[in-house]
């Protein structure tokens, strides 16, 4: 158990590392991911209104029926940032800051990243 505490304790101080610095603006949201083991979601964030832009997740009915049981991997991360890429037009976003949110540039989402970017969207 105290290995987990220890665990939980060194995320979170990432995290907070990375906030510090990084702001969303009404020009240019936060763009801030969140994952489990099962699914990733994600969310633009205009921190000087505390109000969220646009959110996709794989726990979305059109993103599950689409991508099946393969919300944790990096096929639904990529379906997920084509989707809220999607959102973000609509809205006309073209910008956005990247917060990893104390998980590694890697995998689902290096992923989801690039899939937002390959949409148009400055990230």
């Amino acid at each position: 158990m105290e290995i987990n505490k220890r665990k939980r304790q060194r995320e979170l101080r990432r995290k907070r590392h990375i906030r510090k610095t990084l702001i969303g603006t009404t020009d240019r949201p936060r763009l801030t991911v969140s994952r489990s083991h099962n699914n990733i979601s994600c969310q633009v964030v205009d921190d000087s209104r505390g109000a969220t832009v646009a959110a996709a997740s794989t726990l979305e009915k059109t993103l599950r029926d689409s991508i099946g049981k393969d919300g944790g991997n990096r096929k639904g991360a990529e379906a997920v940032g084509a989707a809220l890429a999607g959102r973000l037009k609509e809205l006309g976003v073209t910008q956005v800051k990247f917060d990893r949110n104390g998980y590694k540039y890697h995998g689902r989402v290096a992923a989801l990243a690039d899939a937002v970017r390959k949409e148009g969207i400055k990230v």
